[in-house]
């Protein structure tokens, strides 16, 4: 992972350094904001690999900083965050952000969540593989999804979800099997996001096959793609 680059935003500088120490260490190119005004305009700018992004922040607040960045932009976003309701996550997920971790939380636990996000957004060489089934077709090289000609402006984790399901149409997949499939990992309280990241895909897709819904629940179990 070296030579990756993360910008860490966040205006508690005792957890700004000990980040900002621990990605060093790991070979990690590290850039460090206190405040969200200039964050949108860096991102245009500079090459950045992943976003660890506060919620709570002086002047603009990470909520709208994402929402900015996804207008332009699919870098993965790690939200961090003091408020552990569900209605924060959900607001969350539902901008574009791809995982979220709560204060206090380990930094190795960070650590091996950004490894996972970009292992996946950056280190697939193999995966040229282009899936094409009925109105849809997914570049997996490119992490290009095609609908009715119109490509679909996917975050990374909602490309390796529909990328799960496009393999393996009519199959239901678990909560659980989505989340170690796409993250390498599972830990308590996290399945509940798939269903997130299944929303904002059905909203997206509906633009372009608006009398199809081509990702279908199993009650009780999981999602399967209906094509």
């Amino acid at each position: 992972m070296a030579g990756k680059h993360i910008l860490i935003v966040e205006d508690e500088p005792d957890i700004a350094g000990i980040l900002r120490d621990y990605f060093i260490k790991e070979g990690y190119t590290v850039t460090l904001m206190d405040r969200g005004e200039k964050v949108v305009a860096f991102v245009k700018n500079e090459n950045v690999s992943i976003i660890l992004l506060d919620i709570m922040l002086p002047g603009v607040d990470g909520k709208t900083i994402c929402r900015e960045i996804r207008k332009f932009s699919e870098v993965p976003v790690l939200m961090i965050t003091a408020k552990v309701e569900e209605m924060d996550r959900i607001i969350g997920f539902e901008l574009g952000a791809d995982d979220y971790v709560c204060k206090p939380f380990s930094p190795r636990e960070v650590v091996v969540r950004v490894k996972a996000i970009l292992r996946r957004t950056l280190g697939q060489t193999n995966d040229d593989k282009i899936l094409s089934r009925g109105p849809v077709a997914l570049n997996r090289s490119s992490r290009v999804v095609i609908v009715n000609s119109c490509e679909l402006n996917l975050t990374p984790s909602e490309f390796d979800i529909f990328s799960i399901l496009m393999e393996s149409p009519n199959r239901v997949f678990t909560r659980t099997q989505l989340i170690e499939t796409v993250q390498g990992y599972n830990y308590d309280g996290y399945e509940r996001t798939i269903d997130f990241h299944i929303k904002n895909l059905r909203k997206k897709i509906a633009v372009h096959l608006p009398d199809r819904k081509i990702i279908q629940s199993s009650y009780g179990l999981g999602y399967k793609l209906v094509l």
